[in-house]
């Protein structure tokens, strides 16, 4: 009898620990937040950015993981399979809402696959050239990539990021054609545009303002609709008469799909929270960010609007993606 009553107390302390362990406030422990892209590209140096600040209002740690490969989706699709308990996040930009129309395989539905938990902010594209160039105005380099199809090469951290249907669109726009050499992240893009390998880049502001700043790359222009408040002096590619070229580059946090949305609410709170904070707005704008929160509700519709233009552009463009 003792033994069946110890056996039975035994089955009564699991039956209390797992309870209690499911009704356990969120979080209880670190976060991991995926970034799918390799270290120094704006995904990465957003993240590094937000996680401290975060961190702080859940009173968790939040772990930064470099996931990159296959234009995002690598990392992303990680995110996609991992448990929905929240504590494994990624930061999605807009290669999201371009890689289902570009032709590349994608193991995912960022609609279907994944619980928004909202917007983070935005970066300008800005198109930046090495010192050795002979353009020195976005107009020189539109008339000369015109007069020379072919004979300019462009670098971005991979097939079917933002940077590289930058390029794409602007050559079409262009009447043109430029040579895509796509790398790995934006740290090596970067540093084979300032070695000479590569003649220009459209990069993310963020990761090319202290180059432009200490004059290793040459601003050439915005690729955007607006100048932009970080270096207004730059034209836009439609004042070079691209008319309708737009590629500001969006940033957001996922968590997977069937995230209890309590969690989701604890996780968005925290990250409005973040993005209030002075000293991260002065960071952002130092990095050549804009904060752009929003609710998880916000962020989903958001998202849908961008899919339809997206598939738009790259339909109306005839731009496909070899992987």
């Amino acid at each position: 009898m003792n033994k069946l009553i110890r056996h039975a107390l035994a089955a009564f302390a699991i039956i209390l620990a797992t309870s209690a362990a499911a009704q356990a406030p969120f979080p209880s422990k670190p976060i991991t937040l995926v970034v799918p892209f390799a270290p120094g590209g704006g995904n990465d140096i957003l993240a590094r950015l937000i996680a401290p600040k975060m961190a702080q209002q859940l009173g968790q740690p939040v772990v930064i993981e470099n996931k990159p490969g296959a234009g995002g989706n690598l990392g992303t699709d990680h995110v996609a399979h991992a448990a929905p308990d929240g504590y494994t996040l990624v930061i999605a930009s807009s290669q999201v809402t371009m890689n289902p129309y570009l032709g590349m395989k994608v193991p995912f539905n960022i609609e279907r696959d994944f619980e928004p938990v909202g917007r983070i902010g935005s970066v300008p594209l800005v198109l930046v050239s090495n010192m050795a160039q002979p353009y020195r105005t976005l107009r020189e380099f539109v008339d000369y990539t015109r007069a020379n199809p072919g004979k300019v090469s462009y670098s971005s951290p991979g097939p079917g990021t933002p940077q590289h249907l930058a390029g794409e669109v602007f050559a079409r726009l262009n009447h043109t054609e430029l040579l895509h050499v796509p790398y790995r992240g934006t740290g090596p893009s970067i540093s084979d545009l300032m070695g000479n390998q590569v003649q220009v880049s459209f990069a993310t502001f963020a990761s090319a303002i202290q180059y432009v700043r200490t004059g290793k790359l040459r601003a050439l222009g915005i690729a955007g609709q607006q100048r932009t408040a970080l270096m207004p002096e730059l034209p836009t590619f439609a004042e070079a008469g691209l008319k309708g070229y737009d590629a500001e580059l969006w940033y957001s946090l996922l968590a997977p799909a069937k995230t209890p949305r309590a969690v989701v609410d604890r996780l968005n709170a925290a990250l409005l929270a973040a993005l209030r904070s002075p000293e991260l707005a002065a960071q952002f704008t130092n990095q050549g960010f804009e904060v752009k929160g929003s609710t998880p509700d916000e962020l989903r519709a958001y998202i849908g609007r961008e899919l339809a233009r997206w598939q738009r552009v790259i339909s109306e463009n005839n731009i496909k993606v070899a992987m």
